[in-house]
C-alpha cells in the first residue's frame, strides 16, 4: 500500500498509524506500508523516517521530484508484492473497503480494481464545487474518450503486478492524470477493471490545486484523444486476448482494406441479384446486412487481433450500428442520383454506390477503431 504525500507533515503520521492498525488487526494477509515523499519541504521526511522505524511492516520512499504518478509508478516497480494499491494519506476512504479492492485481484477475477465514489451503493460527503467537479470531468472521459469506468480519480485504486509491469511503461503522465491514462489505456487492452463503492469523507484541508489539476486533466485528454485518433496510443495489445498483435493504423487500415475489397465485390453482386426483384433501396439495405454481419466477424481477428469470444455480442451491435451509417450514406446516394437522374440504369448505380462505399469505409475504420473494438 503506497501512500503518496508532499508536505504532510500534520496528517502522516496519525493517518498511517491508524491505517497500520486497521491492517495489523482486520486484514488476513500480510502487508507493507510505503510512504512515497514527493520532495516535501516540510518535516514529512523526517515523520516518515521515524515511522519507517518503528513500524515493522513501513517503509519511507524519497523522491526528488514532484508528482503523484511518478511516486506510484517508481515505489509500485520496487515492489515484489502481488498486489499494488494506493490511497491519498487522509484516509478519505472507509479502511473496510480495502478487503473488497484487493479480494477479485487475489482471486483472478479482475485485473485492477478501484473505489468509485458515482456508483451505486456509494456514500460521499464532500462539498458542491468538488462534487461537480469530478461529475463533470468523468462525464467527459465517457463522452471523449468512451471510457466505462464511473471514477477516475478516486485515491484509492490496486493492480496485479503483473499488469503493472505491462501498463507503466505505456503511461506518459508523471502527476495527476497518471490513474487516469493507466485506466484509459487498460480498459483498450480488454482488462478487467473491478468497481468498489466507497464511503467517502473529504478533507477540507486538501493541498490539492483543483484548477491546475483540472487543466492538467484537461491537456491529458486532449493527448490521449489524438493519440487514438492518429492511432498511436501505447500498444497495450499483449494484454487483449493474449493473440498476435493487431498492428499499427496503417496496417489495419490495410487489413480492413483487403477485407472490405472482397466484401465490397460480394455486395456489388448481391445487390445485381437483387435489385431487379426487390428495387434499389432494398437491394442495398439487403446487400449491406448480409456483408456488414460477416465484415464485423471477418475483422474481429485479422485486423484488431481479438481471439478470444469476450465481446464478440457487443462488436456484433457495434457493426449492426455501423451498417446503419452505411446504409444511411449509400442510400441517400442513391436518392441524390434518382433525384438528379430519373432515368438512370444500373451501371450508374453501382458507380455511386461503389463510390459512396469507399467514402463510407475510412468512416468505419474510425468506427472500429474508437466505439467497435476499441483499439
Amino acid at each position: 500500500m503506497v501512500i503518496p504525500v508532499f508536505n504532510e507533515e500534520r496528517d502522516l503520521e496519525p493517518s498511517v498509524r491508524r491505517l497500520h492498525t486497521h491492517l495489523r488487526e482486520t486484514f488476513p494477509y500480510s502487508f507493507r506500508i510505503t510512504i512515497a515523499d514527493n520532495a516535501s519541504t516540510d518535516s514529512t521526511p523526517q515523520v516518515a523516517a521515524r515511522l519507517a522505524d518503528e513500524l515493522p511492516e513501513a517503509q519511507w520512499l524519497r523522491l526528488t521530484e514532484k508528482g503523484r504518478g511518478r511516486a506510484l509508478r517508481t515505489a509500485w516497480s520496487q515492489s515484489p508484492a502481488p498486489i499494488l494499491a494506493y490511497m491519498d494519506v487522509d484516509l478519505s476512504t472507509e479502511l473496510t473497503a480495502l478487503l473488497p479492492l484487493v479480494a477479485p485481484l487475489l482471486s483472478g477475477h479482475s485485473d485492477i480494481a478501484i473505489g468509485t465514489r458515482l456508483a451505486p451503493g456509494s456514500r460521499v460527503v464532500r462539498g458542491p464545487k468538488r462534487e461537480i467537479t469530478s461529475r463533470c470531468y468523468n462525464a467527459l472521459l465517457r463522452s471523449v474518450l468512451a471510457v466505462r469506468f464511473s471514477d477516475a480519480q478516486c485515491g484509492f485504486k490496486a493492480v496485479r503486478r503483473d499488469v503493472a509491469e505491462r501498463l507503466l511503461p505505456l503511461i506518459q503522465d508523471s502527476e495527476w492524470f497518471f490513474d487516469t491514462e493507466l485506466l484509459v489505456i487498460a480498459e483498450r487492452a480488454g482488462l478487467r477493471i473491478h468497481e468498489v463503492p466507497v464511503d467517502w469523507v473529504d478533507d477540507p484541508d486538501t493541498r490539492v490545486d483543483i484548477l491546475a489539476t483540472a487543466l492538467a486533466d484537461l491537456r491529458g485528454i486532449a493527448r490521449i484523444s489524438g493519440a487514438l485518433a492518429r492511432g498511436t496510443l501505447p500498444p497495450a495489445w499483449p494484454l487483449r486476448d493474449g493473440g498476435a498483435a493487431p498492428g499499427g493504423i496503417t496496417t489495419q487500415l490495410l487489413r480492413l482494406t483487403a477485407v472490405g475489397a472482397v466484401g465490397t465485390l460480394m455486395y456489388l453482386l448481391l445487390y445485381t441479384m437483387l435489385r431487379p426483384v426487390v428495387g434499389s433501396q432494398a437491394a442495398n439495405a439487403l446487400s449491406l446486412l448480409i456483408c456488414a454481419v460477416s465484415n464485423t466477424v471477418v475483422n474481429r481477428q485479422p485486423t484488431f487481433g481479438l481471439l478470444s469470444r469476450a465481446g464478440v455480442l457487443r462488436h456484433r451491435c457495434g457493426g449492426l450500428f455501423v451498417l446503419l451509417i452505411h446504409l444511411a450514406i449509400t442510400g441517400g446516394s442513391l436518392v441524390v442520383l434518382h433525384h438528379a437522374m430519373p432515368s438512370t440504369g444500373q451501371a450508374a448505380e453501382l458507380a455511386v454506390l461503389l463510390t459512396a462505399i469507399l467514402a463510407a469505409t475510412l468512416l468505419r475504420f474510425a468506427l472500429f477503431r474508437a466505439r467497435v473494438f476499441r483499439i
